[in-house]
């Protein structure tokens, strides 16, 4: 069984950064692919960014959000540059099987974390 505890998040004005944190528990997030999504109130869940054998990102947020993993801290973070008020969401960290190329669907993920809310102001 895998828990994943995201923090990082907060209120931040439009234009700056935000670094997310997802830190799993249990077995070793090694053999997952990693997977941050995203979901505003009357919104579906929205995919962000993933990290398998390569990384992907969601078109909204391509060249502004970077995905990386530090195996030897068990952590995966998300850093959010260049931030507008429509990035501001509940922001979920997920962890499914390992792949190449990981998926950017939600129902492939089988963890999930709590949420960290973030709020982009203009």
């Amino acid at each position: 069984q895998v828990q994943l505890v995201e923090s990082g998040g907060g209120l931040v004005q439009a234009g700056g950064s935000l670094r997310l944190t997802c830190a799993p528990s249990g077995r070793t997030f090694g053999v997952y692919s990693m997977g941050w999504f995203r979901q505003a109130p009357g919104k579906e869940r929205e995919f962000v960014a993933a990290a398998g054998g390569r990384s992907l990102y969601g078109d909204s947020v391509k060249g502004r959000f970077t995905i990386t993993r530090d195996n030897a801290k068990n952590t995966v973070y998300l850093q959010m540059n260049s931030l507008k008020p429509e990035d501001t969401s509940v922001y979920y960290c997920a962890a499914g099987p390992w792949r190449l190329v990981p998926t950017t669907t939600s129902t492939g993920y089988d963890y999930w974390g709590q949420g960290t809310q973030v709020t982009v102001s203009s």
